[in-house]
């Protein structure tokens, strides 16, 4: 399915339901929605390694005993939103497998610091300008 990780159809439990919205007779008597969902805690496919990696990274998305759902019901065809269905699902477990690029720490220029404190010493000399001299 991924790169490096294949996850077996059997892995996969599918549900299809009604959908809901727009679609008035059609959307009313065929079951078009799809769900599909796939518990990384029982899963031969991946490592520990990956299934700590997803687990960690898929947080918000996974379920107490460790399932992640994807659910489409975007088309009117149930073949239709299997596939996008299966087509998230990889694509999530596909990204969430990449690893992560480390970032370059950046510095300011000298320049931009010494513009700065240009700019503010030359504000706070504006100020000063224009205040009374108390000594009159």
């Amino acid at each position: 399915m991924t790169g490096d990780v294949s996850i077996p159809q059997s892995e996969l439990t599918v549900r299809v339901s009604r959908s809901s919205g727009a679609g008035g007779q059609h959307v009313n008597k065929t079951s078009s929605r799809v769900e599909i969902t796939w518990n990384i805690n029982s899963s031969t496919a991946i490592s520990d390694e990956q299934r700590e990696i997803l687990r960690t990274r898929l947080a918000s998305r996974l379920t107490e005993d460790g399932t992640l759902r994807v659910v489409s019901s975007e088309t009117r065809s149930q073949t239709r939103n299997r596939a996008i269905a299966e087509e998230r699902l990889t694509d999530t477990v596909r990204k969430a497998l990449t690893p992560r690029k480390k970032r370059k720490p950046t510095r300011r220029p000298k320049s931009a610091d010494e513009a700065r404190l240009a700019t503010k010493r030359r504000h706070s000399e504006k100020k000063r300008e224009r205040r009374r001299d108390l000594s009159d």
